[in-house]
């Protein structure tokens, strides 16, 4: 599968499960955000705002501001005010004389009158202030990443780093800006959105547009996240991530299509390492993306961490002293004691306390030593999967379960015969291409 059919098919998930408060939309907001984002940026709204800035007709939009602003309209209103011992504008006299008798006829102090002011609190100047105050706080934000050399940034704001102070200074002190009133939460109105698109001038008509781009994305619009996924987030050397969302997706909708109407997916809070819960009666079904599965007492230690030094084979000898090399050199992680992290492990437990785990492992590659290192990865995580430190696949049962607790997604082979699921031995292999069609199977004969 290409990049192209991957961001499709991962767009539709993102709208049919993260958009509706089915999956946790933090879990997706971090996967897909640039590298070397800190935390701030692990919610959909501010990634959004983000890929907002960054697109290069909002970048062009803030290079022409200055210029036109000039051209912001406003409209004269007719300010009636009362006032006693001197006169703000011009005297009203019919107006006058009726408030003197209804108060004090022989007032001869009190004055109504008549005065005529700009108001910039028209429609078109609340989406452009609206326009406005999501650009600079979204600069704000991430200003000290657009001044960085990321890839992500090249070409857009990074060249033209000068627009940053230029965008503030006309937020924070254009006169014109300055006086246009803070839109209310729910502004700007369709109505308001409308006028603008409708105005002779270019500055309304772009922000309307703009606005209206940024609330599609933010709303969960099918182009809208489709050009999220395909501009700005995702870096081009990191198109694995792609492949492991959409595999991660897949997982969802063919247990949901198994499982029927009795089926039920809750979102996971974000300090949890499950990304997903499904339950269907007394079956329940938990789904990870790139974590140890510690919150359900897994684990992934190798059978030489319980021994004493004299007791290991040189091999395993090895295998310690690398991760104690490894956790003494580094001071400030934390390096758990484990053979790796699979990409997603699917967990069920049923009324008969039957426990069934399907390990799976991506590989983006389609390079034969890349394959093979991800089956040996697959065999470890079988090989060394303990729950509550007992090991789950032991002698009897064979090391890596009955051959279908395992799976290897890879990129699709070309021009190469492939065994069917039948014919393969130990895990299975799927390619990125058989998993909408063929996922099921492999679910089947470990759901059932």
């Amino acid at each position: 599968m290409d990049r192209s059919e991957l961001v499709a098919g991962l767009s539709q998930d993102i709208l049919t499960y993260v958009m509706h408060g089915s999956f946790p939309e933090q879990h997706v907001a971090q996967e897909i955000k640039p590298a070397g984002l800190d935390e701030r940026f692990d919610d959909y709204e501010s990634l959004v705002g983000l890929h907002f800035v960054l697109k290069p007709e909002v970048v062009e939009f803030v290079e022409q501001l200055p210029q036109r602003l000039r051209n912001v309209k406003t409209q004269t209103e007719r300010v009636t005010t009362v006032s006693r011992g001197h006169v703000n504008g011009r005297i009203n006299w019919s107006a006058t004389m009726k408030k003197r008798y209804s108060t004090n006829p022989r007032d001869s102090s009190l004055f109504v009158c008549d005065d005529r002011t700009e108001s910039y609190d028209i429609a078109e100047n609340v989406v452009l202030k609206q326009l406005l105050s999501v650009i600079y706080r979204t600069l704000e934000d991430c200003q000290e990443y657009l001044r960085a050399d990321y890839q992500w940034v090249t070409d857009r704001w990074h060249e033209n780093l000068e627009l940053i102070e230029e965008m503030q200074r006309i937020f924070e002190r254009n006169v014109h800006v300055k006086r246009i009133r803070e839109p209310e939460e729910y502004e700007p109105t369709e109505r308001m959105l409308q006028r603008a698109e409708e105005a002779r001038t270019d500055v309304y008509t772009e922000a309307a547009r703009l606005l209206r781009s940024y609330r599609k994305t933010l709303a969960g619009d099918a182009d809208a996240i489709t050009e999220l996924l395909d501009e700005t987030t995702i870096t081009p050397d990191d198109e694995e991530t792609l492949l492991e969302l959409y595999v991660l997706f897949r997982f969802v909708s063919t247990i949901e299509s198994l499982q029927g109407d009795t089926f039920s997916l809750s979102t996971i809070a974000s300090d949890s390492q499950e990304v997903a819960r499904m339950a269907d009666g007394d079956t329940e079904i938990a789904l990870y993306h790139d974590n140890s599965a510690k919150d359900r007492g897994l684990s992934f230690v190798s059978e030489d961490y319980g021994k004493e030094r004299d007791e290991l084979t040189r091999t395993e000898m090895v295998q310690r002293e690398t991760r104690e090399v490894v956790s003494s050199y580094f001071k400030d992680e934390e390096f758990r004691q484990t053979t790796g992290r699979p990409d997603v492990i699917v967990l069920e437990i049923d009324a008969a306390d039957r426990q069934e785990y399907l390990i799976t492992e991506v590989k983006n590659s389609t390079q034969p030593q890349t394959i093979r290192s991800g089956v040996k990865e697959t065999l470890e995580y079988l090989a060394f999967l303990r729950s509550d430190e007992e090991f789950v696949f032991d002698q009897e049962t064979e090391y890596t379960g009955s051959g279908w607790n395992g799976l290897l997604v890879i990129q699709d082979v070309e021009d190469s015969e492939t065994a069917s699921l039948e014919e393969q031995r130990s895990i299975r292999i799927l390619q990125a291409s058989e998993v909408e069609n063929r996922l099921r199977e492999v679910l089947e004969s470990v759901i059932r």
